[in-house]
């Protein structure tokens, strides 16, 4: 297992770079309780004023990493979205919570061909926006 690294950015400030930490820590918590196993690597960058984009690496569990010998990449694509947007809600409230903004999207993506690579992205809504947020929409 590769070093474990939810706190590497070069991203502003302190309090900036605590902030991103922190979204890649509850990133790395959710995958380990949605998926049974964590990435050995997280990292969350802003991406513009209203974009975060967390990458994270070797996210496969053992029955995913089967399913990528036997050449069911398709399927693991399915599966694994599925899930992700079963959980819109625990991927978002913490991005919702740690940034005081709310989320206007999230799409999350796997390049099961890579090891595993996961990009999980949140666009947000400009401060003070007081609509419905992604988690509202999904009347979870």
């Amino acid at each position: 297992m590769g070093t474990f690294d939810a706190h590497e950015n070069n991203e502003g400030t302190a309090p900036q770079a605590s902030m991103l930490a922190s979204i890649s820590d509850e990133m790395v918590r959710l995958y380990k309780e949605q998926f049974g196993r964590g990435p050995t690597k997280a990292r969350t960058h802003w991406a513009g004023a209203d974009t975060l984009v967390v990458l994270l690496e070797d996210t496969l569990s053992p029955a995913e990493r089967n399913l990528v010998r036997m050449g069911e990449h398709q399927r693991l694509r399915d599966t694994r979205m599925f899930f992700q947007y079963a959980t819109v809600n625990e991927f978002c409230r913490p991005v919702e919570s740690f940034t005081g903004r709310k989320v206007r999207s999230f799409i999350s993506g796997i390049d099961t061909e890579r090891e595993g690579l996961s990009c999980e992205l949140f666009v947000l809504h400009s401060e003070g926006y007081t609509g419905p947020s992604r988690t509202e929409a999904a009347g979870n």
